[in-house]
């Protein structure tokens, strides 16, 4: 409904896509309807994958509107593929690639033109990592608009 609604503002829109709630849930057809007994031995659980919603975003709902997403990963070895596969899987204009354990201090921004590092402000005791990668990616859709 959101990106519908946005869709008239063409490139002036920009969806920051920064959180992934999960890739996995539950389907309510496996849900039990009471507490589950611990005296009832092992139990297994099936989760099925949450839909990617991202292509109909860039296709349908707001194909002209500025597209930012994350990929977080545990593994630094895969991370920037990971990230580069999904630039051009989604058609996003920026990926931001995070590793769970350094993702509060440094990021790496990968975009079509190329990679950008993103680090935390060590000058001052209370800055966030979100200070400048807000500004580097509010600089890139400006650039996106003027273009």
């Amino acid at each position: 409904m959101i990106a519908l609604s946005l869709r008239p503002l063409g490139q002036h829109a920009m969806f920051y896509l920064a959180a992934a709630v999960s890739d996995f849930y539950v389907p309510w057809e496996s849900m039990v309807e009471h507490k589950i007994q611990s005296g009832s031995g092992p139990l297994d659980m099936r989760l099925a994958q949450v839909p990617k919603m991202l292509p109909v975003l860039r296709s349908e709902w707001s194909p002209l509107a500025f597209c930012i997403s994350f990929k977080l990963e545990t593994d630094s070895k895969i991370l920037l593929d990971k990230a580069v596969m999904a630039l051009e899987k989604y058609k996003v204009h920026a990926v931001v690639a995070n590793e769970l354990l350094s993702r509060k201090e440094e990021v790496i921004v990968v975009q079509p033109t190329g990679n950008v590092t993103v680090q935390r402000s060590k000058d001052e005791a209370d800055a966030d990592i979100e200070n400048p990668l807000i500004k580097l990616l509010v600089d890139a859709h400006n650039h996106y608009i003027k273009a």
